[in-house]
This record gives C-alpha cells, sequence and structure tokens, in this order.
C-alpha cells in the first residue's frame, strides 16, 4: 500500500484578490501563506513521509519547503503536477469571468471544456494520475504539493466522480488530501483538512473496513 497525502499551496495575493494567477512565473506566497507553509512542515514532520514531490510553480515549491527542511529529504519537482493552464483568464479576476458564458460552460462542463487559449482538465487528470501510478511503484508514502484542480482531478479520478462534478470537491489552501492506494483498494481517508489533522494519519491503521 501506497499512502499519497495531496497538499495544496498555502495562501498568495493572487488569492486574496480573488484573481486567477495559472502558471505565470513569480506568484510567491505571501506572509500568511508563508507562516501556514511552516506550520505544514512542523505538523507534517510527524509522518514517515519518504518523497515529497511538488508542481514546478513558486507557490507548490515555497510550500513544500519547510517540510523538506525539517525531515532532510529534497523536493522532486514534477511537471505533471503544474497547474492547470488557464490561457488567456490568466490575471483575470474571477468575479468579471462569472458573467462570461465561456466560464460558466467550462464550470459545468469540465470533462469537454478547455479553457481559452489552455488546457482541457482531463489531460491534467491523466498526466496527474500517470504520476501517482508511477509513484506508487518506488514508494509507500508520498507528499505532493500541488494546486486545486490537480488535487481534485486526482481524487476523482480514484473515487470515480465524473470531471464535471468535480468542483463538488472543495480543496482549501493548505489542506490535506489523503489517499490509500493498494494493488486491490483505494481509500479515500481524508479530504480537505487542516494541518492540525496530521496527527489522525499517524495513528491510521490498517482497518479496510472488516
Amino acid at each position: 500500500m501506497t499512502r499519497f497525502l495531496l497538499v495544496r499551496h498555502t495562501a498568495h495575493d493572487f488569492l486574496v484578490k480573488g484573481m486567477m494567477a495559472g502558471r505565470q512565473s513569480g506568484v510567491h506566497l505571501n506572509a500568511a501563506g508563508k507562516q501556514q507553509a511552516e506550520e505544514l512542515g512542523e505538523r507534517l514532520s510527524i509522518l514517515p513521509i519518504e518523497a515529497i514531490y511538488c508542481g514546478p510553480l513558486e507557490r507548490a515549491r515555497e510550500t513544500a519547503a519547510p517540510l523538506a527542511r525539517k525531515i532532510g529529504l529534497q523536493v522532486q519537482v514534477a511537471d505533471e503536477f503544474d497547474e492547470l493552464d488557464i490561457g488567456r483568464w490568466t490575471n483575470r479576476a474571477i468575479g468579471d469571468l462569472d458573467e462570461e458564458a465561456d466560464w460558466q460552460r467550462w464550470n459545468n462542463f469540465r470533462s469537454s471544456t478547455a479553457t481559452p487559449a489552455g488546457e482541457f482538465m482531463l489531460d491534467v487528470q491523466a498526466r496527474a494520475v500517470q504520476k501517482i501510478s508511477e509513484l506508487k511503484q518506488h514508494h509507500r508514502f508520498v507528499a505532493i504539493f500541488t494546486h486545486g484542480d490537480p488535487i481534485r482531478a486526482i481524487v476523482a479520478h480514484f473515487l470515480g466522480v465524473h470531471l464535471d462534478l468535480f468542483l463538488r470537491l472543495m480543496i482549501d489552501p493548505g489542506s490535506l488530501n489523503l489517499i490509500e492506494l493498494g494493488d486491490d483498494f483505494v481509500r479515500l481517508c481524508m479530504l480537505n483538512a487542516p494541518a492540525a489533522a496530521a496527527t489522525a494519519i499517524n495513528d491510521r491503521a490498517d482497518t479496510r473496513g472488516y
């Protein structure tokens, strides 16, 4: 069995302003986000994590860094865990997009609609799940620091949730999301949990529901 702890990056100013950061470089954690990342590093350091992966953007790498420093592991950057490419919606205010038909269509039909000059959610899901499957062959406990949409896509895949419904999955900044993958089972053990829930992860036994 392999445990995958999926962690959304912590706060940055685009989140505060309700803006779409997308894949642009130079979006760093703000002061609150840095404090959250330090707390995450402290809380998660009690877990038997064998490897740390993150997407290539600064906000994902900066969220992963405190944990890596505390447990002495190197953060390995994987493009498969990059943010969804939102194309021409980069730097747009979400409040402005709410009135646009393309935005409404995309949020209602994520399985078949791409962002303008951007990426299909199915492609995000495919690349992320492929990397998860690869890591399962080599590790027993992996922490992955990424973004809200890739985490939703991964969880939706393993739960069999249609991508058109995936916005029903709430993934807050800095939240913990735990999936256990065995050869013949999948379990979602934690969804959108706060950093303090790390203690519960460490206390979990392999119950299988029997």
